[in-house]
């Protein structure tokens, strides 16, 4: 390696962060936040680091799509035999981390996980291609598969067993949505000494509003 791994380093000098500037809730921030990054037409604009633990606290991470976003949470679809169905199984709460480089920022959302309704599975399901249908069913996600000759061969078996008829949604497929309780806006700023704005979930549903160190 021509550089050193410790002398990678970015300045970030684009904008700032103030308490003075943020809305009074989370949901609404968030709304800006998006709003500035589909404006600023950010490749992957959706993807979004989803970090889960199993019952004993070992922890994965992956990268998952938003789906859709609201004042109940954030949505994401999946299935439900992977591994981070599995962990959410044995501990439903995680959390998801958006990184906007170009924007210099980050929002870290953490919270309760369950499963969306099947109403809600089923509309999004049936919205998709129809490759990504099959794709659903021909996947035994996370698990172990001799070659690529095993999905290969799957996604055939459906093919043919849904040739003339609509592709259903799998038992094992279908959304989780995160029920934040705590979400952090993070906006880079010179010498590493960043904006860190946080919202906590107050038992009464009033979110407080505090700074971070950087």
């Amino acid at each position: 390696m021509n550089k050193s791994i410790a002398d990678i380093r970015k300045d970030y000098q684009l904008q700032s962060l103030l308490e003075t500037d943020v809305a009074d809730n989370p949901f609404e921030q968030f709304s800006r936040w998006w709003n500035d990054a589909i404006k600023s037409e950010l490749d992957e604009v959706n993807a979004m680091t989803l970090a889960t633990a199993s019952a004993a606290g070992m922890p994965s991470a992956r990268i998952v799509l938003l789906k859709s976003a609201s004042t109940d949470g954030f949505v994401f679809f999946t299935n439900y035999n992977s591994h981070k169905g599995k962990e959410l199984e044995e501990n439903p709460f995680g959390c998801l981390v958006f990184f906007w480089k170009e924007l210099e920022r980050q929002i870290r959302i953490t919270g309760g996980i369950e499963k969306v309704s099947a109403a809600e599975s089923d509309e999004y399901f049936y919205s998709r291609p129809e490759g990504s249908r099959i794709g659903a069913w021909a996947s035994p996600q996370s698990s172990v598969i001799p070659s690529r000759e095993t999905i290969e061969t799957n996604i055939v078996k459906y093919e043919k067993e849904f040739t003339g008829t609509e592709i259903t949604r799998p038992p094992h497929w279908g959304g989780y949505i995160v029920k934040p309780t705590l979400i952090e806006f993070w906006q880079g700023r010179p010498n590493r000494l960043h904006d860190r704005v946080q919202y906590s979930k107050l038992q009464d549903g009033i979110w407080s509003i505090e700074r971070l160190a950087p």
